[in-house]
């Protein structure tokens, strides 16, 4: 099988070296939990810097 005939996709290539990376499931899933870690950091540190319950 030749590298022609099989569709690679751009994450297939990079450190995502398995089938379904860059699935509707797996970047749904990785976008949630990104997004929800930089809302906690951004809430901790407003906390932390200006004393707000």
């Amino acid at each position: 099988m030749e590298l022609a005939d099989k569709a690679m996709s751009d994450l297939n290539r990079g450190i995502m070296k398995f089938d379904g990376a860059d699935s509707p499931k797996v970047v749904t899933t990785f976008s949630v939990v990104l997004l929800g870690a930089i809302a906690a950091l951004i809430i901790w540190a407003l906390q932390a810097a200006y004393a707000v319950h």
